[in-house]
């Protein structure tokens, strides 16, 4: 049931920030869903490996190349959908800074 909270809340934000952030837009509810479940696999698939491999990268700037890696995963997962567009980096940068914060607000409150 956490799972399934934690979807809905990602999309509840994607749909937030899609309203706030220019270069961002989802077509609704449905690809909101889909797009926050790529996200999710995304982060649990391919970004642990590409952390380990900009450790150095990471670690140089304290900690705050992992706001590049949320973005680049957020871009990443437009790619993949038709409904959920992201048109550059800065608009993924700040999206993913949104969705990451509201998202957490919203498992905390839920859970």
């Amino acid at each position: 049931m956490g799972i399934i909270i934690q979807i809905v809340g990602t999309a509840l934000a994607l749909i937030l920030v899609s309203r706030i952030v220019p270069g961002i837009s989802v077509d609704g509810i449905y690809v909101a869903l889909l797009a926050a479940l790529v996200i999710g696999v995304l982060n649990v698939l391919v970004k642990p490996i590409l952390f380990i491999l900009t450790l150095p990268i990471t670690i140089i700037t304290f900690g705050l190349f992992t706001f590049v890696l949320n973005a680049l995963m957020f871009w990443l997962a437009a790619s993949f959908l038709d409904g959920f567009t992201v048109t550059g980096f800065l608009p993924a940068l700040i999206g993913s800074i949104i969705v990451t914060a509201v998202s957490t607000v919203l498992h905390r409150i839920l859970a």
